[in-house]
């Protein structure tokens, strides 16, 4: 099999990649202006829409996971057009270019996120439940309808709403280790918002069955079946860790910190349940939070 990867540098697509070729399938990447190119990688320009379109001929998938890092900074009006350029403009120039080949991939795969519900309190939301209405669920609806189009082509696709991504390598553990490798991490604001978290290695499994099961279609909630309140994932990973937990982050100081970005990211309560999974009968490896973190954790040892 033949996959076509956008940001592949990234936490997520570097693992796919490598869980790919491990299995001997045959990985090429979409590849910037100054960008470190391999034998078979497509070049690009989303800024400017362009992409060489007849490089593109021959894959059988395309997994979407491009976008700047909506923790890498405040969520200023020049952070947020970035944010936006990066995940709704380039999957427009994306999916155009896919839609003038001769034989477009039988999949796209697009990367989307659980922000798109907003913040929704302790209601149990699934793929059917509806956008929220803040920053960062308006821009996950913008990124999934231009992925959406793709389906107008022929293509099969499916938006994968990834929760939080437990790794070591990237994503947001690494921040939320900090604190409690020095003795003063602690439950942010109330405690009481819900988390939707999974483990990396999960993740991947799912972009890989996503590539291979054609009954997967539309969006897809990348989740645990089992999410936490931020106290419990709290207590979780100070155990885990050997550390105390005892130094609570009010919400007012996150806010004065961190500006719009800390309700989205921080405060929002998410309680998403991996619907499309569970009926699509995927196994787990990492249901259960401390089981997670002990395995993510021991890789880093």
């Amino acid at each position: 099999m033949k996959v076509l990867i956008s940001g592949a540098s990234g936490l997520m697509g570097a693992a796919l990649t490598g869980s790919l070729r491990a299995d001997g399938h045959s990985v090429c990447h979409l590849v910037r202006p100054g960008g470190k190119a391999a034998p078979g990688d497509v070049p690009w320009n989303p800024l400017n829409a362009l992409v060489d379109v007849p490089a593109m001929e021959g894959f059988d998938a395309v997994v979407n996971l491009n976008g700047a890092s909506i923790g890498g900074g405040r969520w200023t009006s020049k952070r947020k057009t970035i944010l936006r350029s990066s995940r709704v403009d380039s999957t427009r120039v994306l999916v155009d270019a896919l839609s003038h080949l001769r034989q477009p991939p039988r999949v796209l795969i697009c990367a989307s996120a659980t922000g798109c519900y907003g913040n929704r309190g302790d209601e149990a939301l699934n793929e059917t439940s509806g956008y929220g209405n803040d920053f960062l669920a308006i821009l996950c609806r913008a990124w999934e309808a231009e992925a959406a189009r793709a389906a107008s082509a022929g293509m099969r696709t499916v938006t994968a709403r990834f929760g939080i991504v437990l790794s070591t390598e990237g994503g947001a553990l690494p921040r939320m280790l900090t604190p409690f490798k020095v003795g003063v991490g602690g439950r942010l604001g109330s405690g009481k918002q819900w988390m939707s978290w999974i483990a990396l290695e999960d993740a991947v499994r799912v972009l890989r069955a996503a590539i291979d099961d054609a009954r997967w279609n539309g969006p897809v909630n990348v989740v645990s079946p089992e999410p936490v309140r931020n106290a419990e994932f709290t207590r979780v990973l100070a155990s885990v860790l050997h550390r105390p937990a005892i130094f609570p982050a009010p919400a007012l100081a996150l806010r004065l910190a961190l500006g719009e970005m800390a309700d989205a990211l921080l405060l929002a309560s998410q309680r998403v349940q991996p619907g499309c999974l569970l009926q699509y009968g995927f196994a787990f490896r990492y249901e259960n939070l401390e089981q997670a973190l002990h395995a993510v954790l021991a890789k880093n040892a």
